[in-house]
């Protein structure tokens, strides 16, 4: 009884055996699974850049701004951009996608375009008065006097050309309605160059804001008769009433410049829109 009671207990051991050696591994898949959803990443971000305006861009942009950057306008790296954000003041911000005006390209999608003959017009439209504006031989329509008040630009409405004040060289009389000779000149160069496309124009007039406040103030009055003041110039030299779409008003409420009260905020804008596909 003693001699059972010192045995030593058994142990069984019981080892599971897999047949077939099991599988060889499965890091491939993760793999490819990283890869396949940046691929969806990157097509998706080529889209939204295609998709978008340049006002939802910026939203976008903003919405991955990092919470404390290093500046107002720095993003906090120092990658392709510097630190920069494509929103600071000294950097250049494209209309399309990956290109500007400035810096076009031959693409146009490039630049956000639909690629249809009539933007085409408006591009050539705006390449025609560019060259109008920075001619140098006598070839040229327009006076270097003439080249300081206006601008082109290309935007999701269509091609604006911006007739504006400088110092000591208003286009209307201050306070009043009344065209100064410049603005005639101005609108033979338009109505020559123009005449290449067949787009509707829209007219819209600003004005910048009064240093002080007025019993009665005229700033709606004011930019409706000036814009209809340059529909009038434009028929006189040669613009077919019937692509003239509308013709606005905007008092002071939409400033060119940070400054309510600049010069700069006196302009007129003659719009040729896009045509509907």
């Amino acid at each position: 009884m003693s001699a059972q009671g010192n045995a030593a207990p058994v142990i069984i051991k019981r080892k599971k055996v897999v047949a077939g050696g099991g599988h060889h591994g499965g890091a491939w898949k993760v793999a490819y699974a990283d890869f396949v959803t940046a691929m969806m990443a990157f097509f998706l971000l080529m889209w939204l850049l295609n998709a978008t305006t340049e006002k939802q861009r910026k939203g976008l942009a903003d919405y991955f701004s990092p919470v404390v950057p290093i500046s107002r306008v720095s993003s906090g790296g120092d990658g392709h951009f510097g630190g920069e954000s494509v929103m600071a003041e000294d950097t250049l911000s494209s209309e399309g996608v990956g290109a500007s005006s400035l810096r076009a390209t031959e693409a146009r999608m490039a630049r956000g375009q639909t690629g249809t003959s009539a933007d085409a017009g408006l591009e050539e439209l705006q390449r025609k008065i560019d060259e109008a504006l920075t001619a140098s031989s006598g070839e040229s329509t327009v006076a270097s006097e003439l080249r300081r008040h206006i601008i082109t630009r290309v935007t999701d409405e269509g091609l604006v050309v911006e007739f504006f004040d400088v110092a000591q060289a208003p286009l209307f009389a201050e306070g009043g309605a009344v065209a100064a000779p410049i603005l005639t000149q101005l609108a033979k160069l338009l109505v020559d160059v123009g005449a290449m496309v067949t787009n509707a124009v829209a007219i819209e007039a600003h004005t910048r804001a009064a240093p002080i406040v007025l019993k009665e103030n005229r700033d709606w009055d004011i930019t409706t008769e000036r814009a209809q003041v340059m529909r009038t110039l434009l028929k006189q030299q040669g613009l077919a009433q019937d692509r003239v779409a509308r013709v606005t008003g905007h008092a002071d409420r939409d400033p060119a410049v940070r400054n309510p009260m600049a010069v700069r905020n006196n302009r007129i804008e003659v719009i040729f829109l896009r045509q509907a596909e």
